[in-house]
């Protein structure tokens, strides 16, 4: 029970990492904020943790919609009473296109999940971690630093590359605090993110993996949830107290071979 008496709040939490991560800081002892974009998505892995024994509260709210966030941070504090660990994880992966077939507001809309989102998710949270210290991971993925040989992915690259950077600054500016902040990187994962992204045009740009670098994987299979919940719940222990402003790729060793 690592987690006890602690309270946590994880942003994209209706599914995949998020809903996983809920269950894994909830089954150890957490009280869990369950934070999605949708109501129905939230409450059944609320239901799920309480089935579990745990406890939970489903929260409604658009990461990227700063009052919309705001106010359902608000109302968290307001029964929760504090916050110690928070998973930056909600995200889109958006279109992947050639640049050209880029339109601004498809970028932009990448940007604002992605980028706007975690920094509304750190602004409103943050004040609240700064009054007992606490933990902050941000996920963000091998595109963020590696993967330059799959194709189309810019817009979503961009934004995560962003969020690695943004959580080691963040890691220097609150560590005054006893705030730690730290960043994962999933690779291909099993989840509904994992799946969502739109292409365009995929085909005009795609490479020659016979010739091209990073063309082998190590590891078998794409990644479960779960393996990405089980290094976020060590990061947010008192067992990474001396951990902060670290970027940990956790995708089997793709990124060693992808570019």
């Amino acid at each position: 029970m690592r987690f006890q008496d602690k309270v946590a709040l994880v942003t994209g939490a209706g599914s995949g990492i998020g809903a996983a991560t809920a269950r894994r800081l909830a089954r150890e002892g957490a009280r869990v904020g369950v934070l999605d974009v949708g109501a129905q998505s939230a409450g059944e892995v609320v239901a799920a943790i309480r089935e579990a024994g745990g406890a939970a509260q489903a929260i409604e709210a658009d990461i990227s919609d700063a009052d919309s966030l705001q106010n359902a941070v608000a109302e968290f504090m307001n029964t929760a009473g504090r916050l110690d660990i928070v998973v930056a994880n909600a995200g889109i992966n958006g279109l992947w296109a050639p640049i050209e077939d880029i339109e601004a507001h498809e970028w932009d809309a990448t940007q604002n999940v992605n980028g706007r989102g975690t920094f509304l998710t750190f602004k409103f949270c943050v004040p609240h971690l700064k009054k007992q210290g606490g933990s902050a991971t941000i996920v963000s993925s091998l595109h963020g630093h590696a993967g330059l040989t799959i194709m189309g992915s810019t817009a979503y690259a961009a934004s995560k590359a962003a969020q690695i950077h943004m959580a080691r600054k963040l890691a220097v500016e609150l560590a005054r605090w006893e705030v730690r902040v730290n960043v994962v990187s999933p690779g291909y994962t099993r989840s509904r993110i994992g799946q969502s992204h739109s292409k365009r045009n995929i085909e005009s740009i795609k490479l020659d993996i016979s010739r091209a670098p990073g063309s082998g994987r190590l590891h078998v299979g794409p990644l479960d949830p779960d393996h990405i919940a089980s290094a976020i719940a060590w990061l947010s222990s008192d067992e990474a107290a001396f951990i902060t402003g670290v970027h940990l790729p956790i995708d089997g060793g793709e990124s060693l071979v992808s570019g």
